[in-house]
């Protein structure tokens, strides 16, 4: 039958105030700040959040330790409410690792801003629950399992709000039995909560030219597991931090070890995407990790129960784009507001959605819609936010400039001077975007990693059954490759085929089935753990994310 005979239907529409893509602690908190004002206001105003997830959180990955400043700004009574936030943060450690050896650092060396004193340990996927439970008995619409794929425009330019990907599409492009049309949700003001690297944010960031005179976005690979360790191994509310072995000085990253809940640790490791050496394997080097004499003995007896992992911005105070685009704002951690020394970010997440929340709760008291929502760009340059970023601005740029072990002098120096002097205005430039700076791989040798022993050390599809990914796999690639010619000249035969190692989920193969055969690129998506590495290191951006059919993706549990 051909397409003429069974036409694609029309998309139906729904129309919001406000519609918000992405059920983390940015969109959540601007959903629950909007209704808040409402009900304070006597001003009804509709408010949206979409979610690709199965469920809310089902996609949050964090460490995490949270700063509760952005909880205290919207839930001044987050305790009386039952919010899961329940381990207060009691022993601060940080170590630089050796091959053999820890050195322990002294916390009266660290710059105060490092400190943990009164931070809590959490499971940021179960906070993300409760604040959607809280969003919704507001009268928030929290629609889970409903990917945003598209920006909607009008026909000023300016954004009306997104469409919902077609559910029901085989792996060809056709319609299946069970085909439904994507929903336009349509709203006033559009707000882009989706996290590092979200793919309707790159979209907003290249159309409205948002990062124009702003230094390149810096990105990280966060790679985690949680355990289930003996009692005499858990130590509620310890966090430590590491940085040095087993990655080189040239080589940015460090890990975090948090004591949690009921004999829980969070175990993470966390590698800089500017890293130079094809053949470096972030899941590898983290497995290696837990290896070290000074780390082991905390998994001694327990139980791999959870693994996932996900990209981090790490570009910070002189990356952060424009946030605010005609018809709507960026908000979160896609706008990139993770304070990287402290490897924390939820907490400025959480006020840029309030921020923006009044913004837009202005403006439609106002009756205005789609034009700029200006007065939260200038409320984000006074903010706590900017003055957390800001403290801490040189340190990425001097670890990566300086490697490791004298970046982290200079680093802490350049923290106690901004801490010191907060009037200091020098800013250094992190130079190249991240996918720039692999190097040939004829300037290296390959990297032996140990084979995995089942117990303390995994192998990546062991992994990645624990992260309870799931897509429908007859539905379209949801990794886009542009030009097949290119990822086989450029990916393969310049740089040795680096998505077979970067990737934390084994979604990429070359594969040479005989001798003499030409090498095939394959690529497993229903592996994907929507980390975005892909998006970010391919070196010819070749790779595009694109969003799958709703609902797909990981199942974190308590993450």
């Amino acid at each position: 039958m051909s397409d003429s005979q069974n036409p694609v239907p029309d998309r139906e529409s729904m129309e919001f105030d406000v519609v918000i893509v992405g059920a983390g602690p940015a969109g959540l908190a601007a959903a629950i700040r909007l209704k808040q004002l409402a009900q304070e206001k006597d001003h009804d105003v509709s408010v949206v959040v979409l979610e690709k997830g199965s469920e809310v959180g089902a996609h949050i990955l964090s460490g995490a330790v949270i700063d509760p400043v952005g909880l205290d700004a919207l839930f001044p009574d987050w305790g009386e409410r039952g919010a899961p936030v329940e381990t207060q943060v009691s022993q601060d450690k940080f170590l630089y690792l050796t091959s053999g050896k820890s050195i322990s650092l002294p916390n009266f060396l660290m710059p105060p801003l490092m400190s943990n004193h009164g931070n809590y340990v959490v499971s940021l996927g179960n906070l993300c629950r409760w604040l959607g439970e809280q969003a919704e008995a507001l009268g928030v619409e929290v629609y889970p399992g409903f990917a945003a794929s598209e920006i909607l425009y009008d026909d000023k330019g300016a954004v009306r709000g997104v469409a919902t990907g077609d559910m029901g599409v085989a792996e060809d492009g056709a319609p299946k039995d069970t085909f439904m049309r994507g929903m336009e949700l349509l709203g006033k003001y559009t707000l882009l909560g989706e996290g590092a690297r979200g793919s309707l944010t790159k979209q907003a960031i290249a159309k409205f030219e948002l990062d124009t005179r702003r230094e390149p976005q810096k990105y990280g690979l966060g790679l985690k597991e949680l355990w289930e360790v003996t009692p005499d191994n858990h130590q509620p509310g310890l966090v430590q931090h590491t940085m040095g072995w087993p990655l080189d000085d040239a080589t940015g990253g460090g890990s975090f070890l948090y004591h949690f809940g009921e004999n829980l640790v969070s175990v993470g490791f966390v590698v800089h995407l500017n890293y130079t050496n094809p053949y470096l394997a972030p899941y590898e080097e983290f497995q290696r990790f837990k290896t070290h004499p000074a780390i082991r003995d905390a998994f001694t007896g327990g139980k791999r129960v959870a693994y996932g992992a996900r990209a981090l911005t790490e570009g910070g105070f002189q990356s952060v784009p424009k946030l605010a685009f005609p018809g709507g704002a960026l908000i979160g951690c896609g706008a990139g507001f993770m304070n990287v020394p402290r490897i924390k970010g939820s907490h400025n997440a959480m006020l840029s959605g309030i921020m923006a929340g009044d913004s837009a709760f202005e403006a439609l008291q106002e009756n205005r819609a789609g034009d700029m929502l200006s007065t939260y760009e200038k409320a984000y340059e006074t903010s706590d936010i900017a003055k957390d970023l800001k403290r801490v601005r040189n340190a990425k740029p001097l670890w990566s400039r300086f490697g490791t072990r004298l970046g982290l002098v200079l680093g802490g120096m350049d923290m106690w001077l901004n801490t010191l002097l907060p009037f200091l205005k020098h800013t250094i430039g992190h130079g190249k975007p991240d996918h720039a700076s692999l190097k040939p791989a004829s300037g290296f040798k390959p990297i032996e990693y140990p084979r995995p022993d089942g117990t303390l050390t995994f192998d990546k599809l062991s992994s990645v059954f624990l992260s309870a990914t799931n897509h429908e796999e007859d539905q379209p690639v949801h990794l886009k490759v542009a030009d097949p010619g290119l990822q086989r000249a450029s990916e393969y035969d310049r740089f040795g085929g680096p998505s077979t190692r970067y990737c934390p989920a084994g979604v990429y193969e070359w594969i040479v089935e005989g001798k003499g055969t030409e090498p095939r690129f394959q690529i497993n998506a229903q592996n994907c753990v929507h980390c975005k590495t892909c998006d970010i290191k391919d070196p010819e951006q070749n790779i595009t994310w694109v969003t799958p059919e709703g609902g797909g993706g990981p199942n974190y549990p308590n993450m």
